[in-house]
């Protein structure tokens, strides 16, 4: 089977896009889709558009597809989000290892500028506030200028960062918080990805590493959070 057998498609207002018909899958191999969580469904079409036969196989678009409340065993599946939510925190060190990645590409003799985000990804810089002044009508002005002076090299990294890297942007201090601006401003709910000879239509999913990234879900975007458990005493 070949995930273009079920790329269909779609006209918007003159505008043709290609989707892929994730219940028409589910109909041909007999699985009542109407009945799996939204969730899966968004799973279902994930891995059909990313079937390849190497990385996404046909079973692993079946495991997801035959989902089940319960298993005896975990059922591991290759899903590829279509975008990463970093804050300031956790995210500078992922840009620190695609800067030390350079490095060593750049040793071996090949082009750096081939390492890069895979996908859009957004590092929000909001963890890093903290509130000497207050009370006072220029109380935020004060506090950023404080934030800007005590994090200065951290900030120059990240400026470079937006600079050298494509597909990662950086969301200033002072712009709104992780929550917010995930959810009004980064959110897609659709994706438009334009390739060769066409544009691809996708749901918008996304794995952060902010505890709230999953608040996203409230306006229908699939979102998981990667946070390190603290240690219990």
């Amino acid at each position: 089977m070949k995930n273009t057998d079920y790329a269909k498609p779609l006209q918007i207002k003159g505008k043709t896009y290609t989707y892929f018909d994730f219940p028409q899958y589910a109909a041909d191999k007999g699985i009542a889709i109407e009945k799996l969580p939204y969730s899966i469904r968004i799973l279902v079409e994930n891995l059909l558009r990313k079937l390849d036969g190497r990385v996404v196989k046909e079973t692993d678009l079946a495991n997801i597809a035959g989902w089940q409340k319960r298993y005896d065993a975990p059922v591991e599946i290759p899903y590829h989000p279509a975008r990463v939510l970093m804050q300031d925190f956790t995210g500078v060190p992922a840009v620190v290892d695609l800067a030390a990645m350079r490095d060593a590409v750049k040793t071996l003799g090949q082009d750096p500028g081939r390492v890069n985000p895979l996908v859009p990804t957004e590092l929000i810089v909001d963890h890093s506030i903290q509130v000497d002044c207050y009370g006072t009508d220029d109380a935020l002005e004060k506090n950023v200028a404080l934030e800007y002076s005590r994090n200065s090299e951290r900030y120059e990294l990240l400026k470079w960062a937006q600079k050298s890297f494509a597909n990662f942007k950086v969301v200033p201090p002072n712009s709104g918080i992780c929550h917010q601006v995930n959810l009004e401003n980064l959110g897609r709910v659709v994706i438009e990805q334009a390739t060769a000879d066409q544009t691809i239509a996708y749901l918008d999913t996304v794995v952060g590493t902010d505890s709230h990234t999953p608040m996203i879900n409230g306006i229908g975007v699939m979102a998981g959070a990667l946070v390190a458990s603290k240690p219990r005493r």
